[in-house]
């Protein structure tokens, strides 16, 4: 709470609000982050968007492409807190930022890595990065490094960083941004795979990073980095996947499968209306190749096309012509009249029962830890087969991951 003698400003009084909220969310758990966000004046960061606007819990969008996608924007306040938690700055910490944003991120860090550390932000739009160097200027952050570039490219000049932290969604980890971090130090990534973001927070050992942990998360994705494919696997185009380079998925061999007979799987499991099962997605990412994205249109569930657990993202199983993806059905409340929903899944083609069946083993397998994360090791592209560790492997363009649970 704002401790002053005198009424707090409007602005003051919805910075208390907004690190309530974060920390309800279970954020902002280290008091150097809670300290920054109270000091940092958010709204001056974002000055077209109105002082409320600039302390709610979403995002706030800044720059938008013709067609309205995204450009760059102020990361949801939870989201930005989850991730500094993460990052663990200490005091004379030396700290490189990929993605300058608005600038707010920077002078978090820049508060808590104090006179003694450093920190620099990198952006390739000098939109982007004119807009954050005016916004530190003026809020007495000058000392901050602002650098337009390619964010894969990092910053060599000045490296090594102690910590380093991505607020733009790479499909890949770049082998520089590695090369730049001092031995034992903090990476955290809001890296891709299988169709889904996860802010994975590593630490280098060697030249291999090794995951400590493991966030929902979600970002506008790094200009430059191909890794990701898209198809649309019905004849309207309503409904697509979204899958990796490295996964044998056939979008020709799945055309029309949403026609072929339904087989409608159910796990038992059940969820409240509250509680998160992003889990699942997490387990058929380090277990399955075919885990990838499900996404339809609202026609195509209103035509009763698909019944997905979320229209826009929801975790898929492929294989050959045969697809399974999640669902979800309201049951009746308990008995506190609390609603209560099944998680399931739906397949069709050959083996569509049989990848429903898999899918809901899975969610059953969640259900006994949902707390659950796997671990993740990245090694270096080119790293011998001879020298991975074992679990399920992800092959990037720079570097091979290796996905696995330990036993429960």
């Amino acid at each position: 709470m704002n401790t002053s003698t005198t009424s707090p400003s409007p602005a003051e009084a919805l910075r208390d609000v907004m690190i309530q909220q974060i920390q309800t969310a279970g954020h902002a758990s280290n008091q150097a982050v809670e300290l920054a966000l109270r000091a940092i004046p958010r709204h001056r960061f974002v000055p077209d968007a109105t002082v409320k606007d600039a302390y709610a819990e979403g995002t706030v969008v800044t720059k938008r492409a013709d067609d309205g996608t995204v450009l760059s924007c102020a990361s949801a306040p939870i989201i930005v807190a989850m991730m500094l938690d993460q990052l663990d700055i200490q005091p004379g910490d030396r700290v490189l930022e990929i993605g300058a944003g608005t600038g707010y991120n920077a002078a978090l860090m820049a508060h808590i890595t104090g006179p003694a550390g450093h920190v620099t932000t990198v952006d390739i739009d000098s939109e982007v990065t004119a807009g954050a160097r005016a916004a530190l200027d003026t809020t007495g952050y000058e000392a901050v490094t602002v650098i337009t570039r390619d964010g894969a490219l990092g910053d060599d000049e000045n490296a090594p960083y102690d910590r380093i932290i991505f607020t733009v969604g790479p499909w890949d980890i770049p082998a520089a941004i590695v090369n730049q971090l001092a031995p034992g130090g903090r990476l955290v990534i809001p890296l891709r795979w299988r169709g889904e973001a996860r802010s994975v927070g590593f630490v280098r050992d060697g030249d291999l990073l090794r995951s400590e942990t493991i966030e929902l998360c979600g970002f506008v994705p790094m200009i430059g980095q191909k890794g990701e494919h898209t198809a649309s696997i019905d004849p309207d185009e309503l409904v697509s996947l979204v899958w990796d380079q490295d996964q044998a998925i056939d979008p020709a061999q799945l055309a029309g499968v949403l026609d072929r007979p339904r087989y409608e799987v159910w796990s038992g499991i059940t969820v409240g209306s509250y509680e998160p099962f992003d889990g699942v997605w997490l387990r058929l990412g380090a277990t399955e190749h075919g885990t990838c994205r499900f996404a339809a249109e609202p026609q195509a569930v209103e035509a009763g096309l698909c019944k997905p657990a979320f229209p826009v993202r929801t975790p898929g199983l492929a294989e050959a012509e045969s697809l399974a993806y999640m669902t979800i059905r309201r049951l009746e409340p308990d008995s506190d009249g609390n609603p209560r929903h099944e998680l399931g899944a739906v397949g069709h083609g050959p083996t569509g029962q049989e990848l429903a069946d898999r899918f809901c083993n899975h969610i059953r397998r969640w259900d006994e830890d949902r707390g659950a994360r796997p671990q993740i090791t990245m090694y270096p592209a080119g790293t011998p087969d001879s020298a991975l560790a074992g679990g399920h492997r992800i092959e990037k363009s720079e570097s091979r991951l290796v996905l696995g649970y330990t036993a429960s």
